[in-house]
């Protein structure tokens, strides 16, 4: 995973980068979105602007046309979309708050 998430910046993932987040015990933000999501462009600066005073918690995008299989675990049918989750280190997660655009 890219070290940019160390530093507390949204940073896009793959589906690797993903199965790797689920191995650890980090609170995460996913924002799935799409380049031609005109929402999704309004809240993309405003998630990079939130990331920096919230150091506990991790914040990732999830481009759904490219990364559509991490989208589908979390039952993506419209964007944006937000996840708020806390990976357990094993695979599993569990959910603190989803909000749909």
């Amino acid at each position: 995973m890219s070290d940019t998430l160390i530093a507390n910046e949204p940073v896009d993932i793959t589906a690797v980068d993903f199965e790797n987040f689920k191995q650890t015990q980090d609170l995460v933000l996913i924002d799935f979105w799409a380049e031609w999501c005109g929402p999704c462009r309004v809240m993309g600066p405003i998630i990079d602007k939130l990331a920096p005073d919230f150091s506990n918690v991790k914040f990732v995008k999830v481009n759904v046309d490219d990364v559509p299989e991490v989208a589908e675990v979390f039952g993506v049918q419209s964007i944006p979309t937000f996840y708020m989750v806390k990976f357990n280190g094993d695979g599993s997660f569990d959910l603190q708050k989803n909000i749909v655009g």
